[in-house]
């Protein structure tokens, strides 16, 4: 409830709202899981979710990248991503949405300048958010398809509060991940932590 009630305050303060996507307004990372999984085992490597789970909010590419750093692999960044998009892509069209989040959502529609700011695929997002039922709830949504550097870089939030016509300070982000808490520090924008809110 603590966590609960300091959401509410910091949303009182706000003027415009950011959300990350996976695992903020949707529960989409266990299928993400799977995608990887999947794409893993198929060229007979293995990756545990533990490890992927550190990278939440950074691009696959990205995280093909850190695999091969890791672990010593030379797989191709882009090819292995693009195969693990296509395993995804069907899953996510059974999204769901994450209600104490996507509440917020659908209380300050009409009432505050709402974005999304996602290091996933501008398909991906909207593949989920039409899912959820949010295909049209947002002002602005901006991408890893964006010419923005990733979390935890501050561009994304930053270039969305640029699209709302909202200063950062104003600015309240919504995370699950840890790169994406750190970019919304660097923007100067206020938090909040959805996986606290989720514990309370």
């Amino acid at each position: 409830m603590v966590a609960f009630r300091a959401m509410r305050e910091k949303i009182a303060k706000a003027r415009a709202l950011i959300f990350d996507c996976d695992g903020t307004l949707a529960d989409t990372m266990p299928l993400h899981w799977d995608a990887w999984h999947e794409t893993f085992a198929e060229v007979g490597l293995s990756c545990t979710t533990p490890f992927l789970e550190q990278f939440c909010g950074i691009p696959s590419r990205k995280i093909v990248e850190a695999y091969n750093e890791a672990f010593g692999s030379d797989l191709d960044p882009v090819a292995f991503s693009d195969a693990k998009q296509r395993r995804v892509q069907d899953k996510l069209r059974h999204s769901s949405r994450i209600s104490v989040i996507a509440d917020v959502v659908d209380a300050n529609q009409g009432r505050l300048p709402m974005a999304v700011a996602s290091g996933g695929t501008r398909l991906n997002v909207e593949l989920i958010l039409d899912a959820i039922g949010m295909g049209d709830s947002f002002d602005t949504v901006v991408t890893a398809d964006d010419a923005v550097d990733p979390k935890p870089e501050p561009g994304i939030f930053l270039e969305a509060a640029r699209r709302l016509g909202v200063s950062a300070e104003h600015c309240l982000v919504f995370e699950d991940g840890d790169p994406g808490i750190v970019a919304a520090a660097r923007a100067g924008m206020a938090c909040v932590d959805v996986r606290e809110v989720l514990r309370s």
